[in-house]
């Protein structure tokens, strides 16, 4: 139904950005990946961005899910199509790994640094590789992304998003607030994405 939204980017995240188009403001569902390639673009009334989209409906939500790129929404689409892995799992996939590195994982039968990522037990990780293996080839890498760093916020404000963002993705606040404060002691001048990634490798 949705291909893509080109609008006002009114608030990001890096869970989230609200996109605005025609005086409609959408939420959508965001890897860490599709974050980081949003650095430049901030938000405010002259942001003008265009996201890749995909609907999920459910029982009880109906969530929109962006990407920068159309090799990220590819694997995403991939990986919904793999049994037990749901919209979560596949965006905790493309927030631990690029969509190239998640292709990669698959592609040479790396079910070990599949099975690393939160939510993927063995038999996830196994089914990941026999189901996608031949598919992902089919992916084209595109061109790199030229993303830049934008300047850093405040040491507070890099905490408190990061926390927010391993909340949302569904860790606990005590076990967050202690991997997020080990992060920040060994990397202060890290932005948010990078200490969010390694946070994802330590819970």
């Amino acid at each position: 139904m949705f291909h893509h939204l080109h609008g006002i980017l009114l608030e990001k995240s890096p869970t989230h950005a609200i996109i605005e188009c025609g005086g409609v403001g959408y939420f959508v569902h965001i890897s860490l990946t599709t974050y980081t390639a949003l650095h430049g673009h901030e938000a405010g009334a002259s942001s003008l961005v265009k996201v890749l989209v995909h609907a999920v409906y459910r029982e009880d939500a109906q969530l929109l899910y962006g990407f920068m790129t159309a090799q990220e929404r590819a694997v995403f689409l991939l990986l919904l199509s793999v049994s037990g892995v749901g919209a979560n799992t596949a965006r905790m996939i493309l927030s631990s790994l690029t969509s190239q590195e998640a292709i990669q994982a698959i592609a040479s039968g790396n079910s070990g640094l599949l099975q690393s990522i939160k939510g993927i037990g063995t038999k996830t990780a196994q089914r990941l590789v026999v189901d996608l293996r031949d598919k992902v080839g089919r992916i084209s890498a595109g061109e790199a992304l030229d993303v830049s760093k934008t300047e850093l916020g405040s040491t507070n404000g890099v905490r408190s998003e990061a926390v927010a963002a391993l909340e949302v993705l569904g860790f606990p606040k005590p076990a967050v607030e202690k991997v997020v404060s080990t992060a920040m002691g060994l990397f202060p001048e890290a932005p948010v994405e990078d200490i969010v990634k390694w946070a994802l490798g330590k819970l």
